[in-house]
C-alpha cells in the first residue's frame, strides 16, 4: 500500500455526503471584474437553486462527487487541475454538438476547457477523480455571456426550486 492510501474497508453513505463547497476540496482561482460582476448577477437572479453537488467519497487518492444540474443551468466554460471522468446517471446533457445521456461518460484531462448544457429534465452525473483537492477556473470572459446567463437562471430558478432528480424516476415508490 503506499503512503496516502485509503486503509481499511469504508461505507460511504450519501445522506452523509457534504455539498463540494463544505468539503474544501475544490478552490475557486480568482475572478476578473467581469466575471465577479457575472456571478454576483447569476447569484441574485437564483444561481443556488440550479445545482446539488455532494461529495460522496474522499479518501487519499480518490474522490466522487454526485453533481444535479437542474433544466438549462448555464455552466459557464472552466477548466479543473486534475482529470475527471464523468458518467451520466440520469438526464441528459449537450456538450458542444453532442447530446448525452444515461450510462454515456466522458473524460476531461486536467487543464482543458469544457462547459456543457444540462437537457429538459436536468442531468445527473458521477464525477470520478485521482485527486481530493482540485480547482475551478473560470474561463468565460465576456460580459455578452453573464447577461445570457443572468437571463437564463431568472427564468428558470422559480422551476428550479421544485424540480426533481431525473433519477426520481427509477427510485422505488415508499410502501408504508
Amino acid at each position: 500500500m503506499t503512503e496516502g492510501s485509503p486503509t481499511g474497508f469504508r461505507i460511504m453513505r450519501a445522506g452523509d455526503a457534504p455539498a463540494l463547497m463544505a468539503a474544501g476540496c475544490m478552490s475557486i482561482e480568482p475572478y476578473s471584474d467581469v466575471q465577479r460582476a457575472g456571478v454576483t448577477a447569476l447569484l441574485a437572479a437564483g444561481y443556488g437553486e440550479g445545482d446539488e453537488v455532494k461529495v460522496l467519497c474522499d479518501i487519499p487518492g480518490f474522490s466522487l462527487t454526485h453533481a444535479w444540474l437542474k433544466k438549462d443551468y448555464p455552466l459557464p466554460l472552466h477548466s479543473h487541475d486534475s482529470d475527471c471522468l464523468y458518467y451520466i446517471v440520469a438526464g441528459t446533457l449537450t456538450m458542444g454538438t453532442e447530446a448525452l445521456g444515461p450510462r454515456d461518460s466522458f473524460f476531461v484531462p486536467a487543464g482543458v476547457p469544457y462547459s456543457y448544457r444540462p437537457g429538459p429534465d436536468g442531468v445527473e452525473v458521477l464525477e470520478f477523480r485521482q485527486a481530493t483537492q482540485f480547482n475551478f477556473l473560470n474561463l468565460a470572459k465576456g460580459g455578452a455571456w453573464w447577461a445570457k446567463a443572468a437571463a437564463t437562471v431568472a427564468a428558470n430558478a422559480a422551476q428550479w426550486k421544485t424540480a426533481r432528480r431525473p433519477s426520481d424516476a427509477f427510485a422505488e415508490p415508499a410502501t408504508a
